[in-house]
């Protein structure tokens, strides 16, 4: 990540930059669903319901009164929100302590529900916020676009707070929490009888990954700097859950490695599209193709995850993580202490 951010910023050009910067945003989705969903082994569709929930919550604290009487014109003006005015930092830790909470209230009755009625029910929750976003035009300007947001994300915004999720994630993986988590998820019955509360496991985990899910929503809010609820519903899920599974779903680096994949792979894959477009309006080979292109890149991602679940079915990294212990192991003659290996060279005969 830091090499991509530093050859991002030598490289210098406008169109790049953004699309980096979408990408470190997009790994910090993937590495907060990869909190839960890696650890407890449930599926979840329900990410982008707490994005949307800290979009509008860094707005609300994070604009003027005058920026809100434009972006938000049916807020009432004696709302305490209404006069609430942070800076971007603290905005940010609010949305994502908001969807935190409201992650951790739902959670209590969604994290005690297995396999398939747990992904319906949190597909039923991404549905639920959606339709709420659509409706309370006091809080949401409803299904009309959110304007004049200030921006105040960018490279390194999201670059640091992308690199702040990775390590909290790699944290929680090896906690005492996150092994109970990963012990229930391949024996619930076993980790039960050594004392370990599964419910009480996948609801801290949930928890903290609605926070990442909000701390991404409101860096895409003053990222894109206007939206509606529709910019945070079934296609946006279908990506982070598709980084998700690309890369494996089993490790922190296989969640960033799918979201460097896809995202990157995507924008190619836009490009294309418009090269094929363009040359179907020249007087070349492209006046053979008989119809328009459109969702390219979408109908390649399908298939990539189809082979991807052929070929790994626990993603490109099968669950492995990149540590320094794997860059020293391709160095011969090097000892990983860690694993109890000995030095061939230094190791008396």
């Amino acid at each position: 990540m830091l090499l991509i951010a530093l050859f991002t910023v030598y490289r210098g050009n406008v169109v790049f930059d953004r699309v980096v910067t979408v990408m470190f945003i997009n790994v910090l989705l993937s590495v907060g669903l990869q909190i839960f969903m890696g650890n407890s082994g449930l599926g979840s569709f329900g990410q982008y319901a707490f994005v949307t929930i800290g979009a509008y919550a860094s707005i609300w604290f994070s604009l003027t009164p005058q920026q809100k009487a434009l972006a938000l014109p049916d807020m009432p003006k004696d709302w305490w929100l209404y006069g609430q005015h942070q800076p971007f930092l603290v905005a940010t830790l609010f949305a994502a302590a908001l969807a935190a909470v409201c992650g951790g209230l739902i959670g209590v009755a969604l994290v005690r529900l297995r396999g398939a009625p747990f992904t319906i029910a949190t597909f039923a929750l991404l549905i639920v916020v959606n339709r709420v976003a659509l409706q309370w035009v006091e809080l949401t300007r409803g299904s009309r676009t959110v304007l004049g947001i200030p921006k105040f994300t960018d490279l390194a915004t999201a670059f640091t707070w992308a690199a702040i999720v990775v390590v909290i994630a790699f944290a929680f993986k090896e906690s005492t929490v996150g092994l109970k988590l990963r012990a229930s998820r391949e024996d619930e019955a076993a980790a039960a009888s050594i004392g370990v509360n599964a419910a009480l496991t996948r609801w801290i985990a949930w928890t903290l990954s609605a926070g990442a899910a909000g701390l991404g929503g409101a860096l895409w809010a003053h990222f894109i700097q206007q939206y509606s609820p529709h910019n945070f519903y079934l296609r946006e899920t279908f990506l982070i859950v598709a980084m998700l599974i690309i890369g494996g779903a089993g490790s922190v680096t296989g969640a960033v490695v799918g979201a460097v994949l896809v995202a990157l792979g995507q924008e190619q894959l836009r490009q294309l599209e418009n090269w094929i477009n363009a040359e179907r309006m020249s007087s070349g080979l492209g006046t053979l193709i008989p119809f328009e292109v459109r969702g390219f890149a979408d109908i390649v991602l399908a298939l990539a995850i189809i082979l991807v679940l052929i070929r790994w079915p626990t993603g490109i990294t099968r669950g492995r993580e990149i540590t320094f212990d794997s860059f020293r192991r391709l160095w011969p003659g090097k000892a990983v202490r860690s694993r109890g290996e000995i030095d061939p060279v230094r190791e008396p005969s």
